[in-house]
């Protein structure tokens, strides 16, 4: 049974990546038959650029559901409060009495407080928008971790896996440390799923990007090795990202981006943020060192752009992967960042580093990188950089 249900994922990925080249060649081979590829007029628009935009995945619906929990007018489906003043006293229990595959957004606001709990927001669970009283008030905290035995996905103190996942204003964390290697805070699977106002602290592997389609925007993410990873299509704006101090054998990695197929649509944009050192690594932050990112696999895809790097940011930016030799096949990238970090004199000379343009960063904007098969950003009701900022 296990070799047949194997072989039959086997033949699914090559089946799948198979489409993939086939449709990633599509326009260049109609190109040279003089052909384009073209919508048709009566397909939906994309936004404008270059101006603050609500996500496009996001209805009406929510952009008022949100704009509503700003001016503290919203009634939710359900209110979690450990304190017993609510619907629940746990998250767990608020989703397990949600709704099971519905088109209708269910609100669950969760009341202050440290929530030492594993939360699972399962593949039937959809279109939940889970709120808290801010990223340190409302918190769900857990421990599970690599070095005592669990494996990396299941360490996640938080995990959303059903689609059209939306949090506002909560915190998530992994307390584990840097001893215990990796311990994921939270896990994302969720397509098209957003995160507003929210913070991720954890140490290695703090923020998991599983899969699907994700947007982080006015976050804070912390760790010290691959503390951004995974393959997805991921887009993190106006965010502070805080490396933390490792032990003293190590290095920080922002980013360990898995693509391992040429021809998905995935990678790691960091746009309009802050790469800084935590308080504590300060002193050290000229010793100990601090990259970019290393390539998970091997065609790896990050894009730092339009970013502030502080000046504990290593002056080749990037880092191989031991044991690998994956600097032909990546792709890495810069734009327009700013800061005493950010200088490209000293880069790697990988061939898969690039120093591009305007017109190539384009390509990782909010417009072209999450929206381009589907207008999904602006319904979430989240603010968003639909283009480039300058």
């Amino acid at each position: 049974m296990k070799e047949n249900m194997t072989i039959g994922i086997t033949d699914a990925r090559e089946l799948t990546s198979n489409a993939l080249a086939i449709v990633s060649k599509l326009s260049e081979i109609l190109s040279k038959f003089g052909l384009q590829l073209k919508a048709p007029k009566t397909s939906r628009r994309l936004l404008s650029t270059g101006k603050d935009k609500y996500p496009s995945w996001f209805s009406n619906v929510d952009r008022k559901l949100l704009a509503k929990i700003d001016n503290s007018n919203i009634k939710p489906n359900a209110i979690v409060a450990m304190d017993g003043s609510g619907h629940f006293k746990t998250i767990a229990e608020a989703l397990a009495a949600a709704p099971k595959q519905s088109n209708v957004r269910h609100v669950i606001y969760v009341k202050a407080g440290v929530y030492k709990e594993y939360i699972t927001v399962d593949k039937k669970t959809i279109n939940i928008l889970m709120y808290g009283d801010g990223p340190r008030k409302t918190i769900v905290t857990g421990n599970k971790n690599y070095v005592d035995g669990t494996p990396t996905w299941k360490t996640s103190t938080f995990s959303a896996i059903g689609d059209g996942f939306i949090c506002r204003s909560m915190g998530f964390q992994n307390t584990a440390g840097p001893s215990k290697h990796q311990a994921v805070a939270l896990r994302i699977q969720s397509d098209r799923s957003a995160f507003f106002d929210c913070r991720m602290d954890g140490n290695q592997d703090t923020l998991y990007n599983h899969a699907n389609r994700q947007f982080f925007r006015n976050c804070v993410i912390s760790g010290t090795i691959d503390f951004i990873f995974g393959d997805s299509p991921t887009l993190i704006q106006n965010t502070l990202i805080i490396a933390r101090r490792p032990m003293d054998n190590q290095v920080n990695t922002v980013t360990a981006q898995g693509k391992s197929d040429a021809n998905e649509n995935t990678g790691i944009v960091i746009q309009n943020c802050r790469l800084v050192p935590e308080q504590i690594l300060f002193p050290d932050r000229f010793k100990i060192a601090t990259y970019l990112g290393r390539p998970w696999k091997q065609y790896s895809t990050t894009v730092v752009m339009e970013s502030t790097l502080a000046d504990f940011i290593r002056p080749e930016g990037w880092a191989p992967w031991a044991g690998e030799a994956f600097e032909d096949t990546l792709y890495y990238a810069e734009y327009n960042n700013r800061g005493p970090g950010a200088s490209l004199d000293r880069r790697v000379d990988w061939k898969g580093y690039h120093k591009i343009d305007k017109n190539t960063a384009m390509r990782f904007t909010a417009l072209s990188f999450l929206l381009s098969r589907e207008n999904w950003l602006p319904q979430t009701g989240i603010p968003y950089i639909a283009g480039l900022r300058s």
